[in-house]
């Protein structure tokens, strides 16, 4: 496992360059030059000169390049141009309450969208299992901004259940800020997870040891919930590490909305300021927890499926 894990290490290292790059084009060549954005149009050519110096847009790409690598490594991604604090403090300050919002949010969704998939595949082609596709589709249809809406404005503003939008720094007073974001993200992550759920757990149920199971006259309920959701449980399991690394972000909308201060928000607010030093660093981020994510997910895989090998 452990040479595994070196050799897999090893081998994102071309991927997390290939990114990087990617991103560092993206920002400094297509972006354009982010000095007339924090100057203005009618900025003289001194204070243009001034800034990119401060600032090290008058370096070689090469040399900015270098340099944007060496942020990466150290997670020191300078100060922000609207703020001017430290961008690493901010992500630092984020996390917290994005997780606050995101870890419960992810597991209630997990083990309710496992349990009504099981529930509607066991009962498949009955009408449980066809009210539950039904209800599936409608709440993956509905935009989570329909959901956001009718909690505001429904169950804080007419019934008075939640706080329209908030934040408490005291961990014990901020469950009454997060639960009414908690509950839409569980309503708009449970449709597709069902979906998901509910195709993988009837793709074992049509393969050949179920129906030698039967044909040795094991119960339903046995062949059921002991072989099929045992074997169903690689692209599960897939599926539910692979939303991990982005639980760190928590949700963009939800945060926005109900004044959650996580990483959600400051990436929303670096897009309205055109912060780039912020929105480059959130990429970089997304796309290190993607491919770490990734990795986890394979080592997850032995975990579940004796059969799969490391190799």
């Amino acid at each position: 496992m452990l040479i595994y894990l070196l050799r897999r290490i090893i081998g994102a290292i071309p991927t997390v360059l290939g990114v990087a790059l990617i991103t560092f084009l993206l920002f400094n060549l297509v972006g354009g030059d982010p000095t007339y954005q924090m100057l203005g149009k009618h900025a003289t050519a001194q204070q243009v000169a001034e800034l990119r110096h401060e600032y090290g847009f008058d370096q070689p790409l090469i040399t900015q390049f270098v340099d944007y690598l060496r942020q990466i490594v150290t997670f020191d991604f300078g100060r922000s141009y609207a703020t001017k604090q430290q961008i690493s403090a901010m992500i630092s300050n984020g996390i917290g309450p994005s997780l606050t919002l995101a870890i419960p949010a992810f597991f209630v969704t997990t083990i309710l969208a496992v349990v009504i998939a099981l529930v509607v595949s066991y009962f498949r082609g009955r009408w449980v299992d066809k009210l539950g596709v039904v209800v599936c589709v409608v709440g993956m249809s509905l935009p989570s901004l329909a959901f956001i809406l009718f909690g505001q404005y429904i169950l804080a503003y007419q019934l008075g259940w939640f706080p329209i939008s908030g934040w408490d720094n005291d961990f014990s007073d901020r469950w009454q800020y997060i639960a009414m974001p908690m509950l839409i993200w569980v309503l708009v992550s449970l449709g597709y997870d069902v979906r998901f759920f509910r195709t993988a757990i009837l793709e074992e149920t049509g393969q050949d040891y179920v129906r030698t199971a039967r044909a040795k006259g094991l119960a339903e309920k046995v062949v059921f919930f002991k072989h099929v959701l045992k074997n169903s449980m690689v692209p599960i399991v897939t599926n539910v590490v692979l939303e991990i690394p982005l639980l760190v972000l928590g949700a963009f909308l939800l945060e926005g909305f109900f004044g959650i201060p996580g990483l959600g928000s400051i990436t929303i607010d670096a897009v309205h300021n055109s912060d780039l030093p912020v929105l480059k660093a959130m990429t970089t981020l997304t796309s290190l927890l993607m491919i770490f994510g990734n990795l986890a997910t394979d080592v997850v895989y032995t975990l579940v499926d004796p059969r799969v090998s490391l190799k």
